[in-house]
C-alpha cells in the first residue's frame, strides 16, 4: 500500500503546470528579459515569486543559453542559502521560474535606501556567513557564482539572505578552470579582468568585495555616485590597494584585506582548506555555523511585513515591443528543455510545509489501507475536506474539463486502484 500512495504523490508532482496553477500579485522588479512577480500557488496557498523572461527580449538579446543555464543549475540545488527553483513552464510570451519569495528586499536597498549608508556589525557578520554559506555549498556542486554583488543578495520575511540570479554562474569539469569576463565590472577579480583562467577564487573576491561595501557604504574601488571609465576601474582593481576608514574595525579590515588579495594564490578561501577557512576567519567567531546551516540563528534584523524595500518599480520604463523577432521550431526546441514543470524536492517541501500531506497522507485504522487504496471499497464523499484539497490541486490546472474526463486522468487500473485520485477526479 505504500508504493500505491507512492505512485498517487508522483502523479500529483507530475501535472502540467500552467499560468493557471498560479494566482498573480503585485510587480516587485525588472531585469534584462522581463519581470518579477508576486505569485501564489492556487492549490496549496504558498507564495513564491515568478521571473518572467519575455521570449522575443531572450531570443532578440541571444540569452537562451544564459536562460537555459540559470533554471538548469538551480533545478539541482536544494539550499536555505540560494533561491530554489519550484516550478518552470511556459506561456505564449514567456519563459516562467517560480522561485523562492523573498520580500525583505536586497542588499543594495539595505544598504544605501535606511539611514546612513551602510550596515552595523551585526548585520554584516550575519549577512556575510549566510552568503558564505551559500558560496559553500555552491561551491561543493563545483559551481562558479561569478555575480556577487548587493543587488542579487535577498532577504526573506524573516530576515535571512539567499544568493540569486545564477544566470552567470558556470559548472567547473573535473580538475578544469574557466575563463571568461563575466560579472559586474566593479565586483570582478583581477584575474577575471585580466582574461586568466580561475576557479572558485573570484567567489571569495566577490564576498571581499560585499563585506567592504556592506560596511564602508560604497564598493571598494569606486566613489558612491562615481562613474569612472571602465579602463580605470580596470586599472584600480589590478594596481591599487582599497582604502579603510574609520568604520573598519581591525577584524573587519583583516578580513577584507585577506579576501581582496590580487593574487588568488595569496587570497583567503583559496588554500588546502578551502572555504572553511573563511569561516574559521576571527570575523566570524561569534557564529555558530551548524546552527546557521540548520536555521536556528535569529537574524539581527527583521523586515516589516508593512514595508516595500524596494524603490517603486512603476517608475520603471516599460518594455518596448521588440519588432522583427520569429519564433521558430529551434525555439520550441529549447522551450521544450526549460518547460519541467514541478522541480521534485521543492514540490515535497511545499506539500508538506503547507499541511497538504498531513490532510491527504492517511491510511486506515491498525495500518491497513484506507478507502482511496483499496479498490474494492466504494468512495467516500467528495465533499469531504480531503477531496477539496484534491479538486484544488487538479481542477485549477484543467478548468475546462469535465467530470468525467477529470476521472480518466488517473485511471485505477494504472495505478493499482488509487481510488483517491480516479473516484474523486
Amino acid at each position: 500500500m505504500f508504493f500505491d500512495r507512492f505512485l498517487q504523490w508522483k502523479m500529483l508532482e507530475r501535472q502540467p503546470i500552467t499560468k493557471q496553477t498560479f494566482k498573480q500579485y503585485r510587480l516587485l522588479g525588472k531585469g534584462g528579459f522581463g519581470e518579477v512577480w508576486a505569485c501564489q500557488n492556487r492549490a496549496t496557498g504558498m507564495m513564491y515569486a515568478c521571473k518572467k523572461l519575455n521570449k522575443t527580449h531572450v531570443k532578440k538579446r541571444r540569452g537562451e543559453s544564459m536562460a537555459l543555464n540559470e533554471k538548469q543549475i538551480l533545478e539541482g540545488l536544494d539550499s536555505r542559502f540560494v533561491v530554489n527553483l519550484a516550478y518552470a513552464y511556459e506561456t505564449k510570451s514567456y519563459l516562467c521560474m517560480v522561485l523562492t519569495m523573498m520580500s525583505g528586499g536586497d542588499l543594495k536597498f539595505h544598504i544605501y535606501n535606511i539611514g546612513e549608508p551602510g550596515l552595523d556589525k551585526n548585520r554584516v557578520t550575519f549577512y556575510a556567513a549566510e552568503v558564505c554559506c551559500g558560496l559553500l555549498h555552491l561551491h561543493r556542486e563545483s559551481i562558479i557564482y561569478r555575480d556577487l554583488k548587493p543587488e542579487n543578495i535577498l532577504l526573506d520575511d524573516n530576515g535571512h539572505i539567499r544568493i540569486s540570479d545564477l544566470g552567470l554562474a558556470v559548472r567547473l569539469s573535473e580538475g578544469h578552470l574557466v575563463r571568461g569576463r563575466v560579472g559586474t565590472l566593479g565586483y570582478m577579480a583581477p584575474e577575471v579582468i585580466r582574461h586568466e583562467h580561475y576557479g572558485l577564487s573570484v567567489d571569495w573576491w566577490g564576498l571581499g568585495c560585499l563585506i567592504y561595501e556592506m560596511t564602508a557604504g560604497q564598493p571598494p574601488f569606486r566613489i558612491r555616485g562615481e562613474h569612472p571609465k571602465t579602463s580605470e576601474m580596470e586599472r584600480r582593481i589590478n594596481t591599487e590597494m582599497e582604502e579603510y576608514g574609520d568604520k573598519f574595525g581591525k577584524a573587519t579590515k583583516k578580513i577584507c584585506s585577506s579576501l581582496l588579495k590580487k593574487d588568488p594564490s595569496e587570497r583567503l578561501g583559496c588554500g588546502s582548506l578551502g572555504g572553511r577557512e573563511v569561516q574559521l576567519n576571527p570575523f566570524f567567531k561569534k557564529i555558530n555555523f551548524r546552527m546557521l546551516e540548520a536555521g536556528l540563528v535569529q537574524p539581527p534584523f527583521t523586515p516589516d511585513p508593512r514595508l516595500v524595500y524596494c524603490s517603486d518599480v512603476q517608475d520603471i520604463d516599460e518594455f518596448s515591443t521588440v519588432k522583427g523577432v520569429t519564433l521558430d521550431q529551434i525555439d520550441a526546441n529549447f522551450y521544450s528543455k526549460f518547460n519541467t514543470g514541478s522541480n521534485p524536492v521543492a514540490w515535497q517541501n511545499e506539500v508538506i510545509e503547507m499541511g497538504c500531506f498531513r490532510e491527504l497522507n492517511t491510511f486506515g485504522p491498525d495500518g491497513t489501507r484506507s478507502q482511496d487504496l483499496d479498490g474494492s471499497q466504494s468512495p467516500e464523499s467528495p465533499k469531504s475536506p480531503k477531496h477539496s484539497l484534491l479538486n484544488r490541486l487538479f481542477r485549477r490546472n484543467h478548468p475546462d474539463s469535465t467530470d468525467e474526463s477529470k476521472q480518466s486522468l488517473v485511471p485505477s487500473e494504472t495505478y493499482m486502484g488509487s481510488g483517491l485520485f480516479s473516484s474523486t477526479l
